[in-house]
């Protein structure tokens, strides 16, 4: 988060997790899990956005099989969504000024 300061992870442990071992590896997992679900940050705006693509980038790489398969073939058909309209727009814009 770049506007506002990252909690503190041992602060988590004091407060939520409270008997939980710190340097467990799931016990660590399970309280990042808990600092992304209580995050906020704006939305609406094209911080919260790019936040937004980069909270899915990383969900996708933490996940395996088939849904990482289901996030890349997500991505392979938003961008070329994203080059279709493009190709569209430039055939529009070229005819017309070619005309």
């Amino acid at each position: 988060m770049t506007w506002a300061a990252r909690p503190d992870p041992a602060r988590r442990f004091h407060d939520d997790l409270v008997g939980l071992d710190p340097d467990d590896p799931e016990a660590r997992a399970f309280a990042e899990h808990l600092d992304r679900m209580e995050r906020v940050r704006p939305m609406f705006t094209v911080e919260g956005e790019l936040n937004g693509v980069r909270d899915f980038a990383e969900s996708a790489n933490r996940s395996g099989g088939l849904q990482r398969w289901a996030a890349w073939l997500l991505v392979v058909l938003v961008l070329l969504g994203a080059g279709w309209v493009i190709y569209g727009v430039l055939e529009f814009v070229l005819s017309a000024y070619l005309a």
